[in-house]
């Protein structure tokens, strides 16, 4: 799926405008509250988390980026599975809570930003535990505190 490149820029240059911003609080909103209250699919397990949402200029269409925090990935591939079929009825939820002329296409995208946090926090917290290891190993240092 390719995207567009044209997600974030408003007739500013780069920025979104008010308006883009605003739509897409909205839709954070509403796909927040759909997929938290409305949907009933079992497969749906974890949290699900909107982390972010781009709106194209002309507010046709919205990049909806989720995090999915579940027990194993098999869990969060069925989650987001879930949540990319009910696309649809997302999409109506958002149509009846937005007041505009147009209801943007959603599109539903994995942001790894959390898990990518995740690991590195996890790659420290492994070398702070070395690291520690290491000084109990050889007893205290004779290098002089500084």
């Amino acid at each position: 799926m390719s995207r567009v490149s044209t997600t974030r820029t408003g007739r500013n240059g780069g920025m979104p405008t008010r308006r883009q911003e605003k739509v897409a609080r909205v839709v954070k909103e509403v796909v927040s509250d759909a997929i938290a209250n409305h949907l009933s699919d079992p497969r749906i397990a974890g949290l699900v988390t909107v982390t972010r949402v781009e709106m194209a200029p002309d507010l046709r269409a919205a990049e909806v980026y989720l995090s999915v925090l579940a027990p194993n990935e098999a869990d969060e591939n069925k989650t987001f599975a879930a949540i990319d079929h009910a696309t649809k009825r997302i999409q109506s939820l958002l149509g009846a809570a937005l007041e505009s002329k147009f209801c943007p296409v959603l599109r539903f995208h994995r942001d790894e930003h959390f898990h990518k946090t995740l690991e590195t926090m996890r790659l420290i917290d492994q070398v702070a535990n070395e690291r520690r290891r290491r000084e109990v190993e050889s007893g205290p240092s004779d290098a002089p505190d500084v």
